[in-house]
């Protein structure tokens, strides 16, 4: 079985056909999908939607923050929303933490002191519930790892974790695993691939990030938009990488993503499924 550590199924690109992508996805074994909210009127959305589609995907979880990409359109009391949001969300089982959170200093327009604002105040908040986050990392690493040791935060995932190997040790210390999806399937990303095949397996995750990031084979067919019914083609792409057997790889995956979202593995070790209490 496979698993989608990030996936925005709540975009515009899925409105009219989700539940089809849902059903096709679910035909292809994704057993679990993450959906990180953006921003704060999303947190609603994000919540309805993964229990409309829990029959489906018995995995479906959440998370509600606000991306730093939206941060400049964000008002300092969305953090007393959130916060709203959050205590609401912490009696969900399907709620796993804050995100997605970050900095991104790769967008020029970007208000790099609002984005260091809202960041700032979402671990904060990560602190206090001691929740985990998801961590949106863009030329960025240095900055994100001073905030994260100035507070004890409870680990998390890294999305589409791109820097080097000596960059990606402090996040491991710090208890966060990190993610790989179509980027990991270019073979110009020679980097990428090479953190992919010298960090520890137990430190991996996977994801699609659909809409986004796709992987090269949808560029070489001209689709531009990516699904997480792809997670298990991506997934063993990645496993190719490093060299590892296609189950194997998958397996490690799963509990590595279970260690860093206690909560999710919380709910597939009591879910009625039994290919989910593993």
């Amino acid at each position: 079985m496979w698993i989608d550590t990030h996936c925005h199924l709540d975009t515009p690109e899925f409105a009219n056909h989700l539940s089809v992508v849902i059903r096709a996805t679910a035909e292809k074994n994704v057993k679990a999908i993450l959906l990180p909210a953006v921003k704060v009127a999303d947190c609603t959305h994000v919540k309805e939607l993964t229990h409309q589609f829990s029959r489906e995907i018995p995995g479906l979880v959440y998370t509600l923050g606000i991306h730093p990409l939206y941060t400049n359109k964000a008002k300092e009391s969305d953090i007393e929303t959130l916060e709203k949001n959050i205590g609401e969300s912490l009696s969900d089982p399907r709620f796993v933490g804050v995100g997605e959170i970050g900095l991104d200093y790769f967008v020029e327009d970007l208000d790099s002191h609002k984005q260091e604002f809202f960041f700032n105040a979402q671990l904060d908040l990560a602190q206090k519930y001691q929740l985990p986050v998801i961590l949106h990392v863009r030329c960025s690493q240095d900055m994100i790892l001073k905030a994260l040791r100035r507070r004890n935060i409870a680990g998390g995932i890294a999305h589409a974790f791109n820097g080097s190997f000596q960059q990606s040790e402090p996040f491991i210390e710090l208890g966060f695993k990190l993610d790989f999806g179509g980027a990991a399937t270019y073979e110009r990303a020679l980097q990428i691939r090479r953190l992919l095949q010298e960090l520890p397996l137990n430190s991996i995750v996977t994801e699609t990030d659909s809409p986004d990031i796709p992987p090269a084979w949808l560029r070489e067919e001209r689709i531009a938009c990516n699904e997480p019914v792809f997670l298990p083609r991506i997934t063993k792409e990645l496993a190719s990488i490093r060299g590892a057997e296609d189950i194997e790889f998958a397996a490690a995956v799963w509990g590595n993503a279970m260690q860093a979202l206690p909560r999710w593995s919380t709910l597939c070790a009591s879910s009625s499924n039994p290919h989910l209490a593993s």
